[in-house]
């Protein structure tokens, strides 16, 4: 099982590594993201969005749906957390007083 695990583990590094080496460099000023995104992006926010910080203005205004839609899987996945957690803490004489009521 352990070898198992190791070869999905590691055929899953190497298909994030393969489809990450297309991207390009994060201070790459010639990205397609810097030369049509961003300046759009700027100049809207001037004119139309009355928010000074202009990470805040992109966040909670053009891109609201996906910032919310983020909150809502790191909420899902904490409540996860915290329902597997409290499930391990459950004894077996708990389990007996749960069967018994």
């Amino acid at each position: 099982m352990k070898r198992v695990t190791l070869l999905f583990l590691i055929g899953l590094a190497a298909l994030l590594v393969w489809a990450s080496s297309d991207l390009p460099d994060r201070a790459d000023p010639l990205a397609p993201a810097n030369r049509h995104l961003s300046p759009e992006l700027t100049e809207l926010t001037e004119q139309e969005v009355e928010i000074p910080n202009m990470v805040s203005a992109v966040l909670a205004d053009f891109r609201g749906y996906d910032t919310l839609g983020e909150t809502f899987v790191i909420f899902t996945a904490g409540l996860a957390v915290l329902l597997v957690l409290q499930r391990s803490r459950r004894t077996p004489d708990d389990e007996e007083e749960a069967g018994d009521a």
